[in-house]
C-alpha cells in the first residue's frame, strides 16, 4: 500500500517529442534543456550490454509491441534532452530527462493510437551495463585517473573516450487489455547544430510477458479510494456502524497476494482495509485508530469497479482512544517534556567526504550512490584504498531487494496481510524528502530521485537520500595500567540512507561505512501498527489488546539483501568463494584435557544446494568471502565475513500460501553466481503470483558451483514483532541489520592511523556541576569529531 508523496512533477512528454496526442483532458508536457559538452573520440572497443528475454526464458510467446515504422520521419525528431546520456557514468540513475525521453519512444512506439492511450508506466529504471562496461567507466571517470583500472588487451590500457549509449527498462502495464510489457529504450546522443545537446530514444525489445500483475502504482490507490467511498452498498455499511461522514473513512488498498485460483493475475485485484478517523476538523489526527471490521471489499483495478461486497458482521467501531494521537502536546491533548536542551553537530571546516556527481569519496572508502522505484538506495562499485596496494574492490552491488510482513492472526482480514513491499509495490517509489535536523542531523548531502507517474510525467522526490557523517561513540582503547598513558580513538562512520512510508509502517534503510573497514547494513523500523477491533470482552491471543476494543495482531518483517561481491577482485576477475564458520566444542580426550577447549571450524560451500544455510547463534555461525588468489601476511586468502545481527525465520506453517511466493524465506542465507537478471529473490512480478518458489528457489535448483566464481549472497534477516502497549500509538525505532567485516582483509587493523581527538580542549568549560544549569557552548568550543 503506497502513500501519495507531495514531488515536484513534470507532466507527460510533449507529443511533439515523437509522442502521440494526449487523450482527452491529459495535460501537454514539457520538455527542458541543458547545454552540455559533447564528448570526442572513438565508440568503446567493447561488447554492448545484453538485453535478455524475460518472457521467452518463461516458455511465453512473445509478442511484439513495436508498430511499423512509420512512412514519415516524424516518430524520429530529436527530443531536448537535459543532460547528454553519454557525459554521464553508466551506473549514474535516469535523469528526469531520461525518463521523460523514454516514455516518449515508449508511446511512439505504440502498435495503434488505442495501445498509446492505454499505457501506464510503472517503472521506468536504468539498464546497468554489464561489469566490464562499468570497468572502463570507472576508470574514466574516478578521480584521479586509475590506469589500473583499466581492462587491458594486447596493445595494453584500453582508454575510452566516448561513453556507449544509456538504455532505460520500462515496465508497462496495458489498463485496456491488462497486460504487462518489458521495454529496453537506448538513450542515443544526437549531435545537433542548434545549441545544446539532445537525445534520440530507440527501442531496442519490447515484449508482453503473460499471466503476471506489476506492482501497484499510489495514482491507483487513490482512485481505489474515491471508488469505494462512493460505493452505496458500502455507504450503508458505514452508516450502520454511525458513520455518516465519508470525509472520515480512510481506505487502504492492498494487494491480495495468491491464495486460491480466484486470486489469479487475470484481473488486477485489491483487498482494501478500511479505517475511520474521529474528528474530520483534525488533520494531525491518528488515522489508523479506529479499524472499521466485518466487511469485505474486493476491487478490479483495471476497471476502478467494486466486483465483490459483503457486510458480512456489524463489529461495533472501536471507541475514540485518547491516546491515539502522536503529534505536538497541544493536539494530542497533552504536554510536552519541557527538559530537552539543544544537541547540535558543528563541522567548522566541514565534511571530509567529497561528492563528485554520483560518485563519493570518504577518508579510505568510496563507492556511487544509485536509486531505483522498486530498491530504494544503491551502493555500487564499493572499494577501500589501502596505502600502496591501492584501490581494493569490495562490493559490485549492494541494495535491499525486498520486504514481506506476514501477519499471524488466522482471521479476516489479517490472515492476508502479507504484504511484498517492494515486488508489490516499491520502497523508492515510496522514499519521501527528508529533513535536515529531524532525519538526519549534521553536515549533509542530499541526492535527489526521479520517477515516472502512472501516466508516464516525470517526478522528482527532492532529498530523498542523505549522506552524513556521525559520531560512534568509541573506536578503540587502551590504557597502560602501569604508565598510566591512554590512547583512545573516536570512531566516526559515513552513512547513507533513505527513509519510505508504505501505509502505516516507515522504515529507514542504511548502508554504514567505518574507519575500520566494516559496513553496517540496518534498517529501523517504525510507524504505527496495524490494528484489528474486537467486541466487547472478546479475547484475542494472536496479538496484544492496546485499548478498548482495539488489538495489534503479532507479525514479522522480513528483509532481503542483495550483495553481489567482489573481494579483492579486479575487473574482469571471478575469484570468490564462501566458507561457513561454526564455533565447535572440542571433544573430551588427550587433545582437551582439560575440558576447556574450542575452535572455529571452516566448511566450504561448494555449490548453491549446499549453501542454504540458516543462522545458528550458538555455534557464532557466519560466513566468509573469500578471495582464492589474494593472501595476507599470514598466509591466509583475504576476506569480509558476513556476520548475522538478532534473526528469525518464519513462524507460519509450511503451507502458509504467501510462502508460495516467499519460498526465499525459508533460509537466511543463498548464494548464487551471478547471472544477469537473477535481481529479485521472488522474481519479476510477485504481486499475485501464481507459481510456487519463483525467483531464488528455482535459481538454486541448477545447483551451479561456487567455487571460484563472481559471487552474488541473499541474506534474509527478520524480526519477530509481538506489540507492546509502548508501541502505541507511534512505534519507537526497532534495529535490525547485519554486518560485513573485514576478516584477513588487511595486515593489521586499519582504524590504527585514526588520528587522536582533541577531546580535552577547554574540558572546565564543558564540565557539568551538581544542581548547576549547564551553560550553553559556543561554536569555537566543539570537539573537531
Amino acid at each position: 500500500m503506497a502513500t501519495t508523496q507531495k514531488k515536484a512533477t513534470l507532466p507527460p512528454p510533449a507529443t511533439a517529442a515523437c509522442c502521440p496526442p494526449a487523450a482527452a483532458g491529459g495535460s501537454t508536457g514539457v520538455v527542458h534543456r541543458e547545454s552540455a559538452s559533447a564528448s570526442a573520440g572513438a565508440d568503446w572497443n567493447v561488447p554492448s550490454a545484453v538485453v535478455e528475454d524475460q518472457a521467452s526464458k518463461k516458455g511465453a510467446a512473445v509478442v511484439s509491441l513495436i508498430r511499423p515504422e512509420p512512412s514519415s520521419n516524424a516518430a524520429n525528431k530529436v527530443i531536448p534532452s537535459m543532460i547528454r546520456a553519454q557525459t554521464k557514468h553508466p551506473l549514474d540513475p535516469l535523469s528526469a530527462a531520461e525518463i521523460s525521453v523514454a516514455v516518449a519512444t515508449v508511446r511512439a512506439a505504440g502498435a495503434t493510437p488505442e495501445v498509446r492511450d492505454s499505457m501506464r508506466f510503472i517503472e521506468v529504471v536504468l539498464l546497468e551495463p554489464e561489469k566490464h562496461v562499468v570497468a572502463l567507466a570507472d576508470a574514466y571517470f574516478y578521480p584521479p585517473f586509475q590506469p589500473s583500472l583499466l581492462v587491458r588487451t594486447k596493445g595494453g590500457p584500453s582508454i575510452p573516450s566516448k561513453l556507449p549509449p544509456r538504455r532505460a527498462r520500462l515496465v508497462v502495464y496495458n489498463k485496456k487489455s491488462n497486460e504487462t510489457s518489458l521495454w529496453i529504450v537506448e538513450l542515443t546522443e544526437v549531435h545537433a547544430t542548434t545549441r545544446g545537446g539532445h537525445h534520440r530514444g530507440k527501442v531496442i525489445s519490447s515484449n508482453i510477458v503473460p499471466d503476471v500483475q506489476p506492482p501497484m502504482d499510489a495514482a491507483e490507490y487513490a482512485e481505489c479510494e474515491a471508488v469505494v467511498k462512493d460505493y452505496p452498498p458500502f455507504i450503508d455499511a458505514m452508516k450502520k456502524r454511525g458513520i455518516d461522514d465519508m470525509d472520515l473513512v480512510m481506505v487502504d488498498p492492498w494487494c491480495v497476494g495468491y491464495h486460491s485460483e480466484a486470486d489469479s493475475p487475470s484481473r488486477r485485484l485489491a483487498k482494501p482495509l478500511i479505517f475511520c478517523r474521529t474528528d474530520g476538523d483534525c488533520p494531525l489526527e491518528n488515522g489508523y485508530a479506529r479499524p472499521v471490521e466485518g466487511i469485505h471489499v474486493l476491487v478490479d483495478m483495471q476497471n476502478m469497479v467494486v466486483i465483490e461486497f459483503e457486510d458480512r458482521k456489524l463489529v461495533p467501531l472501536p471507541p475514540a482512544d485518547p491516546l491515539r494521537n502522536y503529534t505536538p502536546g497541544e493536539t494530542r491533548g497533552g504536554v510536552d517534556r519541557s527538559d530537552v536542551k539543544p544537541l547540535q553537530i558543528v563541522q567548522p571546516e566541514g565534511p571530509s567526504f567529497r561528492i563528485h556527481g554520483h560518485y563519493v569519496e570518504w577518508q579510505k572508502w568510496n563507492f556511487r550512490i544509485g536509486f531505483t522505484p522498486r530498491e530504494g538506495l544503491v551502493i555500487h562499485s564499493v572499494a577501500y584504498v589501502d596505502g600502496s596496494r591501492g584501490r581494493r574492490p569490495i562490493a559490485h552491488r549492494l541494495s535491499f531487494v525486498e520486504m514481506v510482513v506476514p501477519y499471524g492472526d488466522p482471521n479476516e482480514p489479517h490472515y492476508r496481510k502479507n504484504a511484498f513491499d517492494a515486488g508489490e509495490d516499491g520502497l523508492g517509489k515510496n522514499a519521501h524528502s527528508l529533513k535536515k535536523g529531524c532525519d538526519c542531523l549534521g553536515y549533509i548531502k542530499y541526492f535527489d530521485a526521479h520517477f515516472t507517474n502512472f501516466t508516464g510525467g516525470v517526478e522528482t522526490t527532492e532529498n530523498c537520500v542523505c549522506l552524513h557523517e556521525e559520531d560512534h561513540g568509541i573506536l578503540w582503547k587502551h590504557q597502560d595500567w602501569r604508565t598510566g598513558l591512554a590512547e583512545v580513538r573516536r570512531s566516526r562512520r559515513l552513512t547513507v540512507s533513505f527513509i519510505c512510508t508504505v501505509a502505516n509502517y516507515e522504515y529507514g534503510f542504511y548502508w554504514h561505512f567505518y574507519q575500520d573497514g566494516k559496513i553496517e547494513a540496518e534498517v529501523r523500523l517504525t510507524g504505527i501498527l496495524s490494528l484489528g477491533a474486537l467486541q466487547p470482552g472478546e479475547f484475542r491471543k494472536y496479538g496484544t489488546t492496546i485499548a478498548p476494543g482495539l488489538y495489534a495482531p503479532v507479525h514479522q518483517h522480513f528483509f532481503v539483501a542483495r550483495m553481489d561481491m567482489a573481494v579483492d577482485c579486479k575487473p574482469g576477475e571471478m575469484h570468490n568463494q564462501v566458507v561457513e564458520v561454526n564455533v565447535r566444542v572440542e571433544e573430551p580426550g588427550k587433545d582437551n584435557v582439560h575440558n576447556n577447549a574450542f575452535y572455529a571450524e571452516e566448511t566450504l560451500l561448494r555449490s548453491e544446494l549446499e549453501a542454504m544455510r540458516d543462522c545458528d547463534p550458538l555455534s557464532a555461525r557466519h560466513w566468509i568471502i573469500r578471495n582464492t588468489r589474494t593472501v595476507n601476511r599470514s598466509g591466509q586468502l583475504t576476506g569480509y565475513r558476513l556476520v548475522p545481527g538478532s534473526n528469525c525465520l518464519p513462524l507460519a506453517g509450511p503451507e502458509a500460501k504467501f510462502l508460495r511466493r516467499a519460498t526465499f524465506l525459508k533460509h537466511n542465507l543463498w548464494v548464487t553466481p551471478y547471472a544477469r537478471g537473477e535481481d529479485f529473490p521472488g522474481g519479476e512480478f510477485p504481486n499475485q503470483n501464481p507459481r510456487v518458489g519463483e525467483g531464488l528457489a528455482s535459481w538454486v535448483k541448477q545447483n551451479r558451483p561456487l567455487e571460484e566464481t563472481d559471487i552474488v549472497l541473499w541474506y534474509v534477516f527478520g524480526i519477530t514483532h509481538v506489540p507492546r502497549l509502548e508501541d502505541w500509538p507511534v512505534m519507537p525505532v526497532e534495529h535490525i541489520g547485519f554486518v560485513l567485516q573485514p576478516y584477513g582483509f588487511f595486515n593489521c587493523s586499519p582504524a590504527v592511523d585514526v588520528p587522536p581527538n582533541t577531546c580535552e580542549m577547554d574540558a572546565k568549560e564543558n564540565d557539568v556541576k551538581d544542581n548547576v544549569v549547564a551553560k550553553s557552548v559556543s561554536s569555537g568550543l566543539i570537539a573537531k569529531l
